[in-house]
């Protein structure tokens, strides 16, 4: 049985299996009747007591339609309107020019067909509106902004403290956000789907260590690659291994623009779909309003960093901030919309290359070793300690932009389940 929600599983998939017997089906059913005999083109005999030897067209062959309702069975039962019958069948392969030899101009009027021609018991339930299902509410609001504000109490208590003290209060605080995160992915735009199956444990850990490196990484790169570190970040900008605070302050408020794009985008492309006429055209619709959100949210977390940087009087690194920032929101759109492995292996990529280019400086003391640390040497001489963290953080991001127009522009990426209905 298909587990509830999952609107793209039915009983079989669309492959080239399927191509050969909707093409064997139409040669069937348009073909002439068949012939008898030994010889070829023998006649049938026209007395009535002559035996019938025909081969009679199978009923699947004189209706393609109903025998492809019968393959996707599940999902026409379970379907509560057509698109998410076009849905399915998009996810399974069935494209437009396949649709079209079903006599039909696109996937939708195909879809409407099954699912008018699908018997159901009692009355159908009505699916309620797009506007609806997708209401924002007062808990994943709020959830959002606490991330924020408690990144910004540690901020404050970091600066109002010495010592022990101070070390006490980076450790909880960072505790707090970690959790708030937490709760904040958890529910809203940017939790995941009830059928999701994704990898959280390694996405969350890449996650934290990627946010761990804006906050370390550049300052204790610059200080390897100068014979250091001499000793511990202190929490200030002016130690010996420096501290980038409004990057991260930046990032962690940056979960309330995320979640609000990733709301509107959503909602959007419900809306599109149901307006939609033709995969192509929903297609087409719906890749500016993926690049539009994107940009929307880009400016957002810019904001963001120019106003942190003011106030903690700290340089504004746009480049690595926005490489990072695009980077973890595509990462976390394309995980609500149920596509998990891109994403898990794009984080891992850019924290390995990170870590690694760090362990190649440490490693190049070693003798005979110097040759290892040319190249993040040659980097950091040419534009800078955070180029490296611009440079992976970028590689990734666009990538996962490259795969986000594709995949964020099919139509089974936003059928609804069964607990957003």
């Amino acid at each position: 049985m298909s587990e509830p929600g999952d609107v793209a599983i039915s009983s079989g998939s669309w492959d080239a299996r399927s191509e050969e017997w909707l093409s064997t089906g139409q040669e069937t059913r348009t073909r002439p009747d068949a012939t008898h005999g030994d010889e070829p083109g023998a006649r049938a005999p026209d007395h009535p007591s002559a035996p019938h030897r025909s081969s009679t067209p199978r009923r699947t062959a004189a209706d393609p339609v109903k025998a492809l309702m019968h393959r996707h069975r599940d999902l026409c039962e379970r379907a509560v309107d057509p698109l998410e019958i076009a849905a399915g069948l998009e996810a399974h392969g069935v494209t437009d020019r396949t649709a079209a030899r079903f006599r039909h101009r696109d996937v939708f009027s195909l879809a409407e067909e099954m699912y008018a021609r699908m018997p159901r018991d009692g009355e159908t339930p009505t699916p309620p509106a797009p506007q609806a299902t997708s209401r924002p509410r007062a808990d994943w609001v709020l959830l959002t902004l606490l991330p924020g504000a408690l990144c910004t109490a540690t901020v404050v208590g970091l600066h109002l403290t010495q010592g022990r003290p101070r070390l006490t209060v980076a450790v909880a605080g960072a505790l707090a956000v970690a959790v708030a995160l937490r709760a904040a992915l958890a529910r809203g735009p940017l939790a995941p789907r009830p059928d999701t199956t994704a990898p959280a444990t390694a996405a969350r850990t890449w996650t934290c260590w990627l946010l761990a490196y804006a906050l370390l990484g550049d300052g204790l790169l610059r200080t390897a690659l100068a014979g250091g570190p001499d000793g511990l970040p202190d929490g200030t900008p002016n130690a010996p291994w420096p501290l980038a605070i409004a990057p991260v302050l930046a990032l962690v408020w940056a979960c309330a623009p995320a979640a609000w794009s990733t709301y509107a985008f959503t909602a959007r492309c419900r809306r599109k779909l149901t307006a939609s006429r033709g995969l192509e055209d929903f297609a087409a619709s719906v890749r500016p309003l993926l690049l539009t959100t994107f940009a929307l949210f880009l400016c957002a977390l810019a904001g963001l960093l120019a106003l942190t940087s003011v106030t903690l009087e700290e340089p504004t690194a746009y480049a690595p901030t926005l490489a990072l920032g695009s980077l973890l929101l595509l990462a976390r759109l394309l995980t609500t919309h149920r596509f998990t492995h891109a994403p898990a292996v794009i984080l891992t990529a850019t924290a390995t290359a990170q870590a690694m280019a760090l362990a190649t400086v440490f490693a190049a003391r070693l003798p005979g070793c110097d040759v290892l640390a040319v190249p993040v040497q040659t980097l950091a001489d040419t534009w800078g300690p955070a180029s490296v963290q611009t440079l992976t953080c970028g590689t990734g991001a666009l990538i996962l932009l490259l795969h986000a127009t594709r995949t964020l522009t099919r139509a089974s990426a936003h059928a609804p389940t069964e607990e957003q209905r």
